[in-house]
């Protein structure tokens, strides 16, 4: 694993680089934990978070005795790291599939204080440098060229060649961490909660615009974006709707229906090579939707093959949208192509696998699943592989 432009470690006297920005912080040259080599850690581990890198090759999980990377296809664990009893580790982010990766303390027993970033160099097994905040950081993005730090009112924007603070965004109180930005190269897109219930912010860096969308009337409880930024997903905390918007012009584009019930979304993803849209809820379902948007907005993510996508399937649509305008709204949403079904009640993170029409889903139990699906034909999902990936040895 290598990074083809590795941050410059900062020494102490490196914090006046940031002193301009608002938020109270320190950035210094940290000491490395001690990593231990604990075979009883592998079966007593439990999980406190879950990621996928970038372009889903890879995930990462926080554990309460540290991190561990996995490979998605194939399926196999190339990275662990342990630090202790004392080890938790609450949030973990990837850098692509380079040896950078971003994690912050957290569960009963955190390696670090959970007011700190740390950026940890997997190579060498060392920290490079912490990133140290007056209150509880929430999440953390990486891109080639920023860091992106997000603490309950506000996201703090860093450059990553020498960690300079370069931009610091005010939103509404946000403990989930709510913030998405675009991967692809060239100017970066992102994405957080506004200033107000429902509200979505959209910073376009290219144009240095900043653009404000009215997604729900609930709070957000969940969005995603496309690798290049151009198309934005949300979900409300009621979770019975997904809309799609264009980030560049803030139009609603298209709204999907997951249920009739409330529920919370855990997950959205697009596929990176057909416009498609996977969701994950605690009502235990995956679902997949045929996105009808111009190809011009998918940019680099337009799709490969034509029969990947097939949005006039007639489980795209419901059966009784010929009397569109008489019945109900719920009886003319777009529903589904593809569905999945899993354990009600439990969080599932879902993403598209590199291989043809295929979904891979991880579940805070630990469990792996890859799974195929028909866009033609639609229906329920043909599981693939199922792994656990705290327990190799064990299967669901």
């Amino acid at each position: 694993m290598s990074l083809p432009h590795p941050p410059h470690p900062l020494g102490e006297d490196s914090h006046s680089a940031v002193s301009r920005a608002q938020e109270t912080h320190w950035i210094s040259k940290p000491t490395s934990p001690t990593r231990i080599s604990n075979s009883d850690a592998a079966e007593i581990a439990t999980l406190l978070h879950l990621s996928f890198n970038q372009d889903s090759s890879c995930f990462a999980a926080g554990t309460n005795y540290g991190f561990r990377v996995f490979s998605c296809d194939p399926f196999r664990e190339i990275v662990r790291q342990d630090f202790g009893s004392a080890g938790g580790i609450g949030l973990v982010a990837m850098l692509f599939g380079s040896n950078i990766i971003a994690f912050v303390g957290g569960g009963a027993d955190p390696a670090y204080a959970v007011n700190k970033v740390m950026i940890w160099d997997n190579d060498h097994s060392r920290l490079i440098v912490e990133l140290s905040f007056s209150s509880e950081v929430k999440g953390v993005r990486l891109r080639r060229d920023k860091v992106v730090v997000v603490l309950l009112h506000k996201i703090l924007v860093y450059n990553f060649d020498n960690f300079e603070a370069c931009h610091q965004i005010e939103t509404i109180a946000n403990p989930k961490g709510l913030c998405e930005i675009s991967c692809a190269s060239g100017p970066m897109v992102l994405v957080c909660p506004g200033l107000q219930k429902g509200q979505v912010r959209v910073e376009l860096y290219a144009s240095r615009r900043t653009k404000f969308i009215m997604a729900h009337n609930s709070r957000i409880a969940c969005f995603a974006l496309t690798r290049d930024g151009r198309l934005l997903a949300t979900a409300s905390s009621k979770g019975t709707l997904v809309r799609i918007f264009n980030t560049m012009d803030g139009s609603l584009l298209q709204e999907v229906r997951r249920g009739a019930d409330r529920a919370e979304i855990h997950s959205l993803a697009f596929s990176a090579t057909a416009p498609l849209l996977a969701v994950s809820s605690d009502k235990g379902t995956v679902h997949v939707f045929s996105l009808k948007v111009d190809s011009g907005l998918l940019g680099h993510c337009v799709s490969q093959s034509s029969s990947e996508s097939n949005p006039t399937s007639p489980s795209s649509v419901s059966s009784l949208s010929f009397i569109k305008g008489i019945l109900p709204k719920y009886f003319n949403s777009e529903w589904s192509v593809a569905q999945f079904r899993l354990n009600e009640g439990l969080q599932y993170n879902v993403s598209f696998g590199h291989q043809k029409n295929t979904i891979v889903i991880l579940g805070m139990d630990g469990s792996f699943y890859r799974c195929q699906f028909d866009p033609m034909t639609g229906g329920e999902m043909t599981q693939l592989e199922c792994s656990n990936f705290l327990k190799p040895e064990e299967t669901f």
